[in-house]
């Protein structure tokens, strides 16, 4: 995250406060397609080396690469990590058929305690970035594509969300987040815009303000105008890439000998990042020189498959 001495700009009221969710009477579970699920369980789970294993999915999101790994190994157990509690009822609801094959812990999957179930794991996976299943909830704020509020919290109980960002944060520092986090060369103009007009309440008129600040050309190109600044603003809500560095780094002391760890991820970002902590680890081998893309017919099937790559590297055996 950006700093400075003077990270806010003006002391307006946190905004987060206003659309905090209460507790809902009926439940809305996320709905999600797993991406790469066989690539992923085939690098993940090794039946010769570490017959019924225990796994670690960081992500569970709604269940499918944990349902995955427990149908892979029927003697397996997985402990399923999630920060969003919806995410998480989600994947108890759908997996109480496996009964206490699964357990469930709810958190930042940088802040698991490693230390304490150091050689436990025969693997450790994670699905970086949000979910089809949370930009579809229109609540959430993670997505244009409907009005909602300036949210993006993948943790509702944390108070920080992308309204504080936007609203509070100086001209220099909100250009430099939407430049290094969304890697939009246009970042100075947008956050111009965005000082310029605001506060806002909703992602509806976030999105149309930085549109009508960028050159006709830009505005109907490949991509909406606003995207890459949502998400700038999503990656410092959830500290992702901090959260993503911390678990490449201590993650690796839980597993087994010869124990695989994984990831997907969805952008240039989180997979230099992947890469070159696999690649200078003292603890791993990386498995994968190229990153595993999805197939021509799972990309079509789900376009969310596209750009996801997926990276595997081993923790070496007690005698290297």
């Amino acid at each position: 995250m950006p700093q400075s001495s003077d990270p806010i700009a003006d002391p307006s009221p946190n905004f987060c406060t206003d659309f905090t969710a209460e507790p809902a009477q009926d439940f809305v579970p996320i709905e999600h397609i797993s991406v790469l699920p066989d690539e992923a369980i085939a690098g993940l789970v090794d039946l010769e080396t570490h017959p019924g294993g225990h796994y670690l999915d960081c992500t569970a999101g709604a269940g499918g690469h944990t349902r995955r790994i427990l149908e892979a190994d029927p003697e397996a157990q997985v402990t399923a990590i999630d920060r969003d509690e919806q995410a998480l009822e989600t994947a108890r609801r759908k997996l109480v058929n496996f009964g206490d094959r699964v357990h469930f812990w709810h958190g930042n999957f940088a802040d698991f305690p490693y230390v304490k179930h150091t050689g436990e794991f025969a693997g450790i996976f994670a699905d970086l970035g949000v979910s089809s299943g949370q930009l579809d909830l229109v609540d959430r704020g993670f997505s244009f594509r409907n009005d909602a509020p300036l949210d993006m919290r993948m943790d509702r109980s944390q108070s920080f969300c992308a309204a504080d960002i936007v609203n509070h944060w100086n001209e220099t520092d909100l250009a430099n987040a939407i430049y290094e986090y969304g890697e939009e060369r246009l970042s100075r103009r947008i956050a111009r815009e965005i000082v310029a007009k605001r506060p806002f309440a909703s992602t509806i008129q976030l999105a149309d303000a930085i549109a009508r600040s960028v050159p006709k050309s830009y505005r109907y190109g490949r991509i909406h105008p606003a995207t890459r600044t949502f998400q700038a603003l999503r990656i410092v809500v959830n500290a992702e890439l901090d959260s993503l560095e911390t678990w490449l780094d201590t993650a690796p002391i839980a597993l087994k000998p010869s124990g695989r760890i994984g990831a997907i991820s969805f952008h240039s970002l989180e997979d230099r990042i992947v890469k070159h902590r696999f690649r200078e680890s003292e603890q791993l081998k990386v498995l994968t020189k190229k990153p595993i893309i999805a197939s021509d017919a799972e990309a079509d099937a789900n376009p969310r498959a596209r750009s996801a790559k997926l990276r595997f590297a081993q923790r070496y055996p007690v005698t290297h």
